[in-house]
């Protein structure tokens, strides 16, 4: 491996470091200005998959008086909840951003992006000081 691989390892580090930085922001901003509330979990979409079947909740909340249906983009297995709990959440007065106040909720995208950036950081700027000194 070359200079410029450990240089692109380095620089694509960079670039997953910003969008989690940029995730992060958004989180810390509907967490300071957000609305929280109670979601109602009113259903369970099946997901079929490889290994059989995953779930994705759908959240109904109100906000500004409306009634809102939220379905979830991630599904699980076992389903993370059961039709009919209350699910504490935050929502964006302005816009459709829409959160599930736990860890994983808010920071998901976060620590994802961190995780994949963490190695290539390591190795591209670790090459590149080395190679420096």
């Amino acid at each position: 491996m070359g200079q410029y691989t450990y240089t692109g390892l380095f620089v694509i580090a960079i670039v997953l470091l910003y969008f989690a930085y940029k995730q992060y922001n958004k989180t810390a901003v509907i967490l300071a200005s957000g609305t929280k509330t109670k979601a109602k979990v009113i259903d369970l979409i099946p997901v079929r998959g490889e290994k059989g079947y995953t779930y994705k909740p759908v959240y109904e909340y109100t906000k500004n008086g409306q009634t809102i249906t939220h379905t979830s983009s991630i599904s699980s297995s076992p389903a993370p909840y059961r039709v009919g709990d209350l699910v504490p959440i935050i929502y964006a007065n302005d816009s459709d951003e829409f959160k599930v106040m736990s860890f994983w909720g808010l920071y998901r995208w976060t620590v994802i992006l961190m995780c994949i950036a963490a190695p290539f950081l390591i190795i591209g700027g670790g090459y590149l000081l080395y190679a420096r000194g």
